[in-house]
């Protein structure tokens, strides 16, 4: 545990187990050491003033106040400082987050789509292309309304958690079937919001392996609580072998049950 990072250490922050994570965690860190200088600073003045001013020694208000320009020179070190860490950190990590996405045959690309109270995860299968989705399609078998007569849905499958391979990019598009949710992934350092009517995407590259919860970080109603899921990052082997698994099996050319009674009177007649 380095010394920057007690802070971090003692409020418990959850495993890292991103890429990007470590500036995420070194940015908090930053900012818990000025939250800390500031209460620690502030607090001594205000001690100081309680004792400067009180009433024995002052029996007579003064609308003066403490004089001299050390306040001033305070604030002015607050806002460069504050300053350092929004140019210096966030805004370049925010950056790097929402412009530059990855691409390649080997991105990981997963949909998360939400409801009360539940995640339902839509791969795109081996061809990396998602198939349509429809709401008129939506049923108890089908909860995204995938559109399975479209050429890109031929291999797609949904599965109830978050799965992922390590050292692999990947890239998380967020939606929601009702409410506004919040796809919450604490070990990756990110997360984003599920709006209706729109799609948000999130990338990450982890770089552990394990199995955490995922929570909803919008208030999204009653259940909101409840609204617990899973997500875990295996290894490159067992990943591939869990996606063979679960893509569909293609169909096999059967027959229809109208030509197959055609041959077996015809044969009958002969």
């Amino acid at each position: 545990m380095h010394t920057l990072g007690i802070i971090n250490e003692m409020i418990g922050l959850p495993e890292l187990a991103s890429e990007h994570g470590s500036m995420v965690d070194h940015m908090l860190e930053m900012v818990h050491w000025l939250v800390a200088v500031l209460l620690v600073g502030w607090s001594i003045f205000f001690v100081y003033c309680l004792f400067r001013f009180r009433k024995k020694r002052n029996p007579k208000a003064s609308y003066h106040g403490v004089q001299g320009h050390a306040s001033h020179h305070v604030e002015i070190a607050v806002v460069v400082v504050e300053a350092i860490l929004l140019l210096g950190f966030a805004f370049p990590l925010w950056a790097q987050r929402t412009t530059d996405y990855p691409s390649g045959p080997d991105v990981v690309k997963v949909r998360a789509v939400a409801e009360q109270y539940k995640w339902t995860m839509h791969y795109p299968g081996p061809d990396n292309k998602f198939g349509l989705t429809k709401y008129d399609l939506i049923s108890g078998s089908n909860p995204l309304g995938i559109d399975w007569e479209d050429i890109n849905a031929k291999d797609d499958f949904v599965y109830t958690e978050l799965v992922l391979p390590v050292n692999r990019e990947c890239i998380v598009s967020v939606a929601s079937k009702d409410v506004i949710h919040n796809l919450s992934l604490h070990p990756m350092r990110i997360q984003q919001d599920a709006i209706p009517g729109s799609v948000s995407d999130m990338w990450f590259k982890p770089i552990s392996t394990g199995r955490w919860q995922t929570i909803c970080g919008q208030l999204c109603g009653a259940g909101h609580g409840g609204m617990v899921g899973y997500m875990e990052v295996m290894n490159g082997d067992d990943f591939d072998a869990w996606y063979k698994e679960n893509v569909p099996k293609p169909k096999e050319n059967k027959a229809p049950e109208t030509e197959t009674a055609a041959l077996e009177e015809s044969s009958q007649d002969s």
